[in-house]
Formats: C-alpha cells, structure tokens, sequence
C-alpha cells in the first residue's frame, strides 16, 4: 500500500476496502473464522485452516467489536444483573441483560464491584437509565447501591430463581451439617451419594426417586422438614397470583414456619427474604419474564463447562459476547 507525506495530516497509508488498520487479514477472512468459531473450538479453527490461535482470536475481537459499535442500544426497560464465576475462587464477572421485548445480553463487565456495574450506565448513558422501569437482580449489596443511584426510578425486582437457590443452598448446608464426616450406615452414604434428590424438583424425579427420597425423608426429621419447606416456597413462587395480598400472607405463613423449625440455616434464609418481600411481590406483580436472563446464562455456563473455567476473563468476556450478545444484529447475525 502506498504511502503519503501530507502536510496537514502527515504520513497516511492507502486505505483498502478489503482490510481494516493494521490487521494482517481481511475482512472477508476474519468474517469467515469467526463464523467457524462459533461452531468450532478456535485451537480447532486454527488447525482446519492452517492459521495460528492469535490470528483466530483477532478474528473474533474483530468482528465483536464492529457488532457492538453498531448495534441499537435503547429502548431499555427492563433489565437483568447477575453474577457469573469464570475461575475457582472468588472471580466474577457482572452480566446485564436486557429482558423487555427485546432479549440479549447488553454487557460483560469483570469483578461484581459498584465500579464495575457503574460502567454498564456510562455506557448507555443517562437517557437511557432514565427510561429503565425495572430491575432484576440479587441482593448484592454493591449492585443495588448503584441501582439506587443510577436508576432509582425503576422497580426492584428480586429473581425467584435466587430465592430458590438460597433454599437449596441451606438444604446443602444442613444436609452437611447432619451427616458430617464418614457416613457410618446406609442412610449416610445414600445421601451423600445421592445429594441431588434434596436439590431437584420433585415433578421432575423418576419414579423409584421419589420412593427413595420417601424413604430417606422418613429417616430423618429435621431434613424432612426442610426438603417441605423448600417444595412449599417453589409452589408459592411458581403460582400465578393474582391477589398480591395473599401472596404476601403465604409469604409470611412461610416465613414463621421456617423460623419454627430451629434450623439456622433456614432461619437464616426466613430472614434474608422477610427484608426483601416488596421485591418478591414486585416479580408477580409486574409482567416481566425473569426466566429468561437465566437461559441466556445457561448458554454461557455451557461455555464456561466446556472450557473447564477461563484465566483470562478478557477471553471469557469475548467468547460471551460472540456467543451471546450479537445475536439481535443483523449485521452480526450473517457474519456469525
């Protein structure tokens, strides 16, 4: 390419059609290995086509990063926040999704920090915060400080699928609690062979499961009492209410029940859900699908599973982002 001595601009290359700066591929190629990376792995994508991984990753951000300058962001009116752990330990990356009649996902940010959440609204801007109605999201604590800031507008919103997962998360506990150690009889090393019948939903266990889970639950008292609390508060959660104050009466009914049991760790989730009641209700009183945030996490989970965990959260945030957060562009949508 040549290149030009301008006295205003100075030295400028020739600028080609068919590249972009200083990538060393073109634009058809790069379009083509990100299509075949969403399809492939890029170690696999690279091997096919006889180039190198780096070249195969350049690719992808390429194509990303010209999907995202160039997608429509507004109108948002609802909106989803949830935390997502790429490696062992305590590594986070933040996901907003937007969850109206448009759903996808809006933005990858790493850690679960108020800085790190402040970024998603300087990205969009104050416009657009302004038009937000509702949030969803969990109860961390820095997420809804910035909500109070940033939106403070919008209508709270807590997810059911959390509230659920407090509860099995207690149930894991007390399960451990129980039966810690070396299981010394055959109820022992059932349970914890067989932990997830606790955890699964019981319309959704084969039939000798449930004769089992029956036989396990009339060995064992205080984790009898749990897995029924745990199997009411899915039905309370589940029911399409349309009286929203009945639907706090069962709320509370649940709520003495759990403290009655004596079980800290149902008391501690009888707690935690009786401080943030309005947000429960708020999700049955407003028509927003919350369910589905949580399948475009399930798709992203499959990534992380496949990759057994990311080091790089650049790389994960890229890979989400090709995966996921494209796919309402149309440009986007023929390239990959």
């Amino acid at each position: 390419m040549r290149r030009v001595n301008c006295p205003r601009c100075g030295v400028v290359v020739e600028a080609v059609p068919w590249a972009s700066g200083k990538h060393q591929l073109t634009k058809v190629y790069m379009q083509f290995l990100a299509h075949w990376a969403r399809k492939l792995s890029w170690k696999e994508v690279a091997e096919s086509f006889q180039t190198s991984w780096e070249k195969v990753c350049d690719s992808v951000e390429y194509v990303v990063q010209w999907g995202l300058a160039h997608r429509t962001l507004g109108p948002i009116f609802a909106i989803g926040v949830d935390e997502l752990q790429y490696a062992k330990g305590h590594k986070y990356l933040t996901l907003v999704y937007q969850i109206d009649d448009l759903t996808r996902l809006l933005w990858v940010g790493k850690e679960r920090t108020v800085d790190t959440f402040e970024g998603f609204f300087a990205m969009i801007g104050h416009e657009l915060s302004a038009q937000i109605e509702f949030v969803c999201s969990d109860m961390w604590k820095p997420y809804l400080r910035v909500i109070r800031e940033q939106c403070a507008q919008a209508v709270h919103i807590l997810d059911r699928f959390h509230i659920v997962q407090w509860v099995n998360e207690a149930l894991t506990q007390l399960r451990r609690r129980l039966f810690s150690g070396a299981p010394k009889d055959e109820l022992g090393r059932t349970l914890k062979v067989k932990k997830w019948l606790l955890l699964s939903a019981r319309e959704n266990l084969a039939h000798q499961d449930k004769l089992l889970l029956n036989e396990l639950m009339e060995q064992n008292q205080p984790l009898f009492q749990a897995y029924l609390l745990k199997e009411q508060l899915r039905g309370i959660l589940r029911h399409p209410w349309r009286y929203f104050g009945v639907l706090r009466d069962r709320l509370h009914e649940w709520i003495v029940a759990a403290l009655g049991t004596g079980l800290r760790e149902l008391e501690r989730v009888a707690l935690r859900l009786a401080s943030h009641l309005d947000a429960v209700i708020a999700g049955h009183e407003h028509d927003v699908p919350l369910g589905l945030a949580e399948s475009i996490n399930s798709q992203i989970s499959v990534l992380r599973f496949q990759a057994r965990g990311y080091r790089d959260p650049e790389y994960f945030k890229l890979k989400i982002l090709q995966r996921c957060g494209l796919t309402h562009n149309p440009w986007a949508r023929i390239v990959l």
